[in-house]
């Protein structure tokens, strides 16, 4: 019995520095083969009560000597072997149950340490991520301001030529009304002319209507 306990305080000894001291993938196994204990969880417990059970029995047995011997005076060779036989097997059980709570809440935080560490990478990705979308995001921003700079210039320097095209259209305009009035002028005096030519004409026939009247 005593070498079994003795066998079981190191193996749990030997888990125990392998949960606190990464030690290659060793860590990555001892948590696997936990998982799969855990996972039997009513094992487990009716085996930490056998112990709990024996442990118990084993005080009661070392009261009852300590008691025997109160009475005698003394302890015979035999009580004081079973005294110390049940002490020992008291203290690596207690050990033993002591460690394996040890062990279970060490298992129990580094799940929970794994699954935070788990989160914060891929929160630590996700704003990467929001981040590389953010300077994409500016550099369209910045891009559509550079466009929208030159669409204004554009507009303005269209603005600017369409002014320069009414005016050049108004002064046209008013080209072609001076002309307009010049034609109009003109053909007025050409109908003038043509009145006073046509009036000479007549004069001119009357005259000569005259002479051959004189002639004869």
């Amino acid at each position: 019995m005593i070498q079994l306990l003795f066998m079981v305080l190191c193996l749990e000894g030997m888990v125990a520095f392998l949960l606190m001291v990464k030690i290659g993938p060793l860590r990555e196994l001892v948590m696997k083969c936990l998982d799969q204990v855990k996972m039997r969880k009513g094992t487990v417990l009716t085996i930490a009560g056998t112990i709990s059970a024996i442990l118990f029995s084993n005080f009661v047995s070392i009261i009852k000597i300590q008691n025997k011997g109160a009475k005698l005076g003394t302890m015979t060779p035999m009580d004081q072997v079973l005294w110390r036989t049940n002490l020992l097997e008291a203290t690596l059980m207690g050990f033993s149950l002591f460690l394996g709570f040890l062990i279970d809440r060490m298992h129990h935080y580094l799940r929970k340490l794994i699954v935070l560490r788990s989160s914060a990478g891929s929160s630590k990705k996700e704003f990467e991520r929001l981040e590389r979308e953010k300077l994409q995001l500016k550099e369209k921003t910045d891009k559509a301001a550079e466009e929208i700079k030159l669409s204004q210039k554009e507009i303005s320097s269209l603005t600017e030529t369409l002014k320069k095209v009414k005016l050049e259209l108004e002064e046209k305009d008013k080209r072609v009304e001076t002309a307009e009035a010049h034609v109009a002028a003109l053909q007025k005096q050409a109908a003038d002319l043509l009145l006073e030519y046509d009036r000479l004409l007549e004069d001119n026939q009357n005259l000569q209507n005259q002479a051959h009247g004189y002639r004869n």
